[in-house]
């Protein structure tokens, strides 16, 4: 299994790059979530998932390892291959993923090419339960219908701090749900500073 790779950008498209690693090249796919992050780079460690089969081995490549943890989440759903999970990494980040599914949103799943009603659903039934126990929330705890521009603001600089992921998730989400009319990125760092202090 190989975990990231770590080298130069030396052909980039929006659905795959070259790699080179000590004069090795790597075909690596990649979603669009990921090619407009790397935008502009010329060098870059980048995660990987490995897919072997019979007749193919492919290498799928991820900016970060929160977008790998969502395609591994995705092709354990049965019916749901490597190319389908990258085409809805191509239309919803992980986080918009995580909020479907936390919200039964057939829906959003259906926007992406080769994911018909039967499919959403099915995401959403195998993987809600995974989704709540990754993110650490209680299923009673209400959660905003969509993802805040200044919600995801305060999450990135509270993970940028050196909190974790999961946890600042359940912090901001909970003060979101608690007092709604929030409308800073600053007062909302600040109070979740003082929970998580």
């Amino acid at each position: 299994m190989i975990a990231y790779l770590n080298g130069e950008i030396t052909y980039k498209t929006p659905t795959f790059i070259y790699v080179e690693c000590n004069g090795v090249g790597y075909h690596v796919n990649i979603s669009l979530n990921t090619y407009s992050k790397i935008d502009g780079l010329t060098k870059i460690k980048i995660f990987t998932y490995m897919n072997v089969r019979e007749d193919d081995q492919s290498l799928y490549g991820f900016f970060d390892d929160d977008e790998r943890s969502i395609f591994v989440l995705l092709i354990s759903v049965s019916g749901i291959g490597v190319n389908t999970a990258r085409v809805i990494l191509s239309y919803m980040n992980p986080d918009e993923i995580r909020s479907a599914i936390l919200h039964d949103n057939a829906h959003a799943f259906s926007k992406a090419k080769g994911v018909g009603p039967k499919t959403a659903k099915r995401i959403i039934l195998d993987l809600k339960d995974k989704v709540v126990k990754e993110i650490g929330l209680e299923q009673t705890v209400p959660v905003s219908m969509s993802v805040q521009p200044i919600q995801q603001e305060a999450v990135s600089a509270l993970v940028a701090l050196g909190f974790p992921k999961p946890i600042v998730d359940k912090n901001v989400r909970q003060i979101i749900s608690k007092q709604p009319d929030i409308e800073s990125v600053q007062e909302l760092i600040k109070i979740a500073l003082k929970q998580m202090s």
